[in-house]
């Protein structure tokens, strides 16, 4: 970000550069050299036993959480079954009826028809 401030040193920008971005590649590797190691050297291997032994036990973990988990909210029929009642569809094969309006389609721009004297768009047709 700095770097067209060293023509100003008389210095060449394109060669500080490179210099810099050199030296921050080098660092970078430095850090990943580093942080490897120590991800080596904190590194445990389990034997085969082990590695069985953890498995089994979270597969033991896994069943009982299956077997005490309830799919279904202890509160879901309180209120009477059939609020919960599959909503019936048309067979597939069936086309759906068309939709008739009684009065015709009020415009954004035409009087709200509350008769409140508004548009419709600042009256009953506003989006908030």
């Amino acid at each position: 970000q700095g770097i067209y401030l060293r023509g100003y040193a008389q210095k060449q920008p394109k060669q500080e550069f490179k210099r810099e971005s050199f030296l921050l590649f080098q660092q970078m590797l430095e850090r990943i050299k580093h942080e490897l190691v120590q991800l080596l050297a904190r590194v445990r291997i389990r034997s085969e036993e082990e590695v069985q032994a953890l498995e089994a036990q979270q597969r033991a973990q896994a069943e009982q959480q299956a077997r005490s988990m309830q799919f279904q909210h202890a509160e879901a029929g309180a209120f009477g079954g059939d609020a919960m009642a599959p909503v019936e569809q048309p067979p597939a094969g069936t086309p759906s009826q068309p939709v008739f309006r009684d009065a015709p389609k009020v415009g954004r721009n035409d009087p709200c028809p509350c008769g409140s004297g508004k548009k419709y768009k600042q009256c009953h047709g506003s989006l908030s």
